[in-house]
């Protein structure tokens, strides 16, 4: 078990990243301002196990794949690329509008939405690469074992977003209550959410391992 200040100044660090605006963040806020706070905790408890699974992963050196492999690498980020693209397309085809859901998807919704964040974080390889890069930083191999140190930080993390995510998640709730009562196009915000996973898949087509 890596010491009380590690642990301490790998939750610093793990704040400054989650406070950070980026893909997952806006994801979220999508989500939530589309269909509402339970929806936005859904997608962040698929992006949180993704982080265990990728933490996982790095513990027992399978990343390493994605370095010494490259095509491994590009086979996953292009994956991830149609998938954020099917997201769009079926987000835009859905039944009903954000604010008044079909009563018929509503028993799916939920896994729907829990396994679309799992599959975006799981299909981000960058997100591999990152967990790989800073986890190993703050653990010691006299320490214990680097599986269970590697699951205490990726709890870390998950714990520091969920509370920076749940702020960004309520947030969006009250702007999603706000378009209910104003907005003269209800399915506006299932086209944002479209949007932003059109974007998230260029920006995945468009990174690379460097």
């Amino acid at each position: 078990m890596p010491d009380f200040s590690t642990l301490i100044l790998f939750a610093a660090a793990a704040l400054i990243l989650t406070a950070t605006p980026g893909p997952d963040m806006l994801l979220i806020a999508s989500r939530s301002i589309s269909q509402g706070r339970a929806a936005g905790f859904l997608t962040y408890a698929g992006i949180a196990l993704g982080t265990y699974c990728h933490a996982l992963t790095a513990a027992f050196g399978l990343s390493q794949l994605f370095l010494t492999i490259p095509v491994a690498y590009e086979a996953v980020r292009w994956t991830g690329c149609c998938y954020l693209l099917y997201l769009a397309y079926k987000t835009i085809r859905s039944e009903g509008t954000a604010f008044a859901p079909a009563p018929t998807l509503k028993r799916l919704s939920g896994r729907r939405i829990f396994f679309a964040g799992l599959a975006t974080n799981l299909l981000n390889p960058k997100m591999a690469l990152f967990v790989m890069a800073l986890f190993p930083q703050f653990v010691n191999t006299e320490s214990g074992s680097m599986v269970a140190q590697m699951l205490v930080l990726a709890t870390i993390l998950n714990v520091i977003g969920f509370v920076v995510n749940g702020t960004v998640i309520l947030l969006g709730s009250q702007i999603r209550s706000r378009l209910s009562s104003v907005c003269r196009f209800p399915k506006l915000p299932q086209y944002m959410l479209a949007t932003v996973f059109t974007g998230l898949a260029c920006r995945l087509a468009l990174q690379t391992r460097n």
